[in-house]
């Protein structure tokens, strides 16, 4: 598999360590680029070249982890679920506790527990997400998605 179809294909599977491998240069270009912006002085030519390389390495995270879901077997659909599904609870969570108390009469106890049980579902959410995607071996042999991404040796 070559970089651009790792970076920029939905198709076929990937194992752990090119989804890590890809994970590490994803964190190395974000320290790169607010190190320009340091020097740069955050200009508005530089604000928009960031906007650029960001938002090309959110489309290219989501083909990561679309391809590492299709080596578990799994659709790129779950990705809907695993990104976004712990912001809707925490935008829940800040939605109860900005008004919760004065609109709906709850007391600070029930406004707490709910703020509590939101975090927490996001929590779950987000680390369901983080040992599906990066942690857990892909299936073994060929899947709807191809061929096994991890070369196994003969049986003897």
């Amino acid at each position: 598999m070559n970089w651009q179809s790792l970076f920029f294909t939905f198709r076929g599977r990937i194992n752990r360590s090119k989804f890590w491998l890809a994970s590490v240069i994803f964190f190395g270009l974000g320290i790169l680029l607010g190190l320009i912006g340091i020097i740069a002085g955050n200009s508005m030519v530089f604000e928009g070249f960031d906007a650029l390389v960001n938002l090309a390495m959110f489309v290219s995270g989501l083909a990561v982890a679309a391809k590492r879901l299709h080596d578990r077997d799994k659709s790129a659909w779950w990705l809907v679920l695993f990104y976004f599904g712990p912001a809707v609870f925490i935008a829940i969570a800040v939605g109860i506790t900005r008004d919760a108390v004065g609109a709906a009469g709850m007391t600070a106890d029930v406004t707490l527990l709910l703020f509590k049980l939101c975090i927490l579902g996001a929590l779950a959410i987000g680390i369901w997400g983080f040992v599906e995607i990066g942690c857990l071996r892909g299936t073994a042999g060929y899947n709807r998605f191809g061929p096994d991404s991890l070369p196994r040796l003969p049986q003897i």
